[in-house]
């Protein structure tokens, strides 16, 4: 069994250079997962000088680390956006996932992408008598919006009531994205973690530990962004952490998820099944083994054992939308896809792109960054409070591991305490989610700087 997603394994990726040198762009990324390499390829037909940097491997953290699925019956979030906004708001929502998922096709077959590509049927169950009615009613929404559904079954779960939807695809995520760096002509690096962005007139400078980034555009795509200024960013948001597993079974084409917590989401990959399972905020139930012994188990139920384990880290906003768009000025941001990463951050870099180049998007309001609404001041304080439990829970319950003398175990974030996840080998943060190697050295931000030896 391998302790790392199964993406990371069945590719054979690109190594960048790190930057090495102070210089001088129109735009620079920060992030080389879908939304900075997105927001690169949508840009690749103009004039302007761009670059990415990336704090560890391109590709390599969270969007490496989903299942691959393009999908747009996501559990309960439709529904969730009914609730806080109103129908029509839900529906342009939809439409932008479903307009997403047909223009990474194309994206895919005009660029003769080898991603896997898999064209199949998902499906939305529920186990439980109470989410029966709200499957019916969130059905009759998708055909008023001229999506036909279907009642069915599948016999890897135990489902009261299951529906189904058609043009819905799976890819490998990981390959996808090093198809959309083919015959790129920008500069990429690696290594490469950004401390600070200072404004100066109309340009920013972005400072690494020895260098300088001067650029008139700063697009931050980091997951979880660095900074906390922008947005007081902690405030508009919390964090839900998954297990996944890929193992050897033999199935039909399947993507498949349930409509509420616990959530399962399970979809086919050649001759894997894989299964997401456990999900929880970040700040609760921090004892990593015990989410996989749990995993493994439902596994075992399905007679079949994981070859691949490993765990991902999604950011939850608090009125269920995406923050995508100008942060101030020239400083803009995709962040925020409520577990939904690939269509929303390929969509992210046609937005963001759309800006820098001063084009017209029909979604620029939808998800922009800036908005208010009352859900963000209630859930607000949840998610506040929800920074504070991790901080307690992780001097409370975090392990001590073979390593304990060669690492402080404080993340330099903001001070919580770090968690030992014993599966993955890694020191992970219950606050905000930054996570370290047994080393020390950051393999996700929001810190951008080792665990002091």
């Amino acid at each position: 069994m391998k302790n790392i997603s199964i993406w990371k394994d069945t590719i054979t990726s690109k190594k960048y250079n790190k930057l090495d040198k102070d210089i001088d762009v129109d735009v620079l990324i920060i992030g080389g997962g879908i939304t900075g390499i997105s927001t690169l390829y949508h840009l690749k037909n103009s004039n302007l000088n761009c670059a990415l940097v990336e704090q560890g491997r391109i590709g390599y953290s969270t969007t490496s680390n989903s299942t691959g699925k393009l999908n747009y019956l996501q559990n309960d979030l439709i529904d969730n956006i009914r609730k806080t906004f109103n129908d029509k708001v839900a529906s342009i929502y939809l439409k932008s996932q479903i307009e997403i998922i047909k223009e990474i096709v194309n994206t895919i077959k005009s660029n003769k992408i080898d991603c896997d590509l898999e064209r199949t049927k998902a499906y939305l169950y529920t186990n439980k008598d109470n989410e029966i009615d709200k499957i019916k009613k969130l059905e009759s929404f998708l055909n008023k919006n001229n999506i036909k559904t279907n009642c069915t079954d599948n016999s890897l779960v135990k489902s009261k009531y299951m529906i189904e939807v058609n043009n819905t695809y799976l890819i490998h995520p990981l390959k996808f994205i090093y198809g959309l760096l083919n015959n790129n002509k920008y500069s990429l690096y690696e290594d490469t973690s950004i401390k600070k962005i200072k404004k100066i007139n109309d340009y920013y400078i972005c400072y690494t530990t020895k260098y300088k980034i001067k650029a008139k555009y700063v697009v931050i795509a980091t997951h979880y962004p660095y900074f906390l200024k922008p947005m007081f960013f902690p405030i508009k948001c919390s964090l839900k952490k998954s297990y996944l597993s890929a193992s050897i079974y033999n199935t039909n084409s399947l993507s498949l998820i349930s409509y509420k917590k616990p959530f399962i989401s399970i979809r086919n990959y050649k001759k894997y099944l894989i299964y997401l399972s456990n999900s929880h905020r970040i700040s609760s139930k921090i004892n990593d083994k015990e989410h996989y012994d749990e995993l493994i188990k439902k596994l075992n139920n399905l007679n079949i054992n994981p070859s691949y384990l490993w765990s991902n880290i999604d950011i939850i906003t608090n009125d269920y939308l995406p923050y995508i768009g100008r942060i101030k000025d020239n400083l803009l941001i995709g962040t925020g896809y409520n577990t939904w990463g690939l269509t929303n951050g390929f969509l992210a870099g046609i937005i963001l792109s759309d800006i820098i180049l001063n084009k017209n998007n029909k979604y620029i309001k939808l998800f922009n960054p800036n908005r208010f609404n009352l859900s963000q001041i209630t859930n607000g304080v949840v998610d506040a409070l929800e920074s504070i439990e991790g901080y307690i829970n992780g001097y409370i319950n975090a392990k001590d591991s073979i390593n304990n003398d060669k690492v402080t175990k404080i993340c330099p974030h903001l001070g919580c305490k770090l968690s030992y996840n014993e599966i993955e080998k890694t020191w992970d943060c219950p606050c905000h989610g930054s996570r370290f190697d047994e080393n020390g050295n950051i393999i996700m931000a929001p810190s951008n700087k080792n665990i002091k030896k």
